[in-house]
């Protein structure tokens, strides 16, 4: 990372840290989201999986979605004793592998930021409940 991108990261509050994380994971650029975390983050994903870079959400969801975006609607800010949780909520977006569009697809995104770096990062969404419905299963 550049030396004014480290000072622009320091400049920014908890819930920008969080949302230009989101925005480059989006593009995809894991490489510039890892900029927002520090060493050793863990980022669990839906299902329990995990990973520890970025890079392991976007191969994830290139095998689920042709492409996807968050509609990121609010960000929760909860400060505590020298981190900040923050929670982004919103929709997913995008199409399935079989170019079938969708949108409304409910996102909820926990972080843990501590010293201008994500450190924690947990992943919940519909995606999986669509997908049953999309096979005609009803569980």
């Amino acid at each position: 990372m550049s030396v004014a991108a480290r000072a622009e990261n320091a400049q920014l509050s908890d819930a920008a840290i969080v949302e230009a994380y989101l925005t480059a994971s989006m593009i995809p650029d894991p490489d510039a989201a890892a900029a927002y975390m520090a060493p050793g983050t863990v980022i669990t994903f839906t299902g329990g999986r995990t990973f520890d870079h970025p890079r392991g959400p976007t191969a994830f969801n290139a095998k689920r979605y042709r492409w996807v975006k968050k509609r990121m609607d609010r960000f929760d800010v909860c400060p505590g004793d020298g981190e900040t949780v923050v929670y982004s909520v919103g929709t997913l977006y995008g199409e399935w592998m079989d170019g079938t569009p969708f949108e409304g697809n409910r996102y909820v995104d926990r972080f843990v930021v501590r010293n201008g770096k994500i450190t924690k990062m947990d992943v919940w969404n519909d995606s999986a409940e669509r997908i049953l419905v999309q096979r005609g299963i009803d569980a």
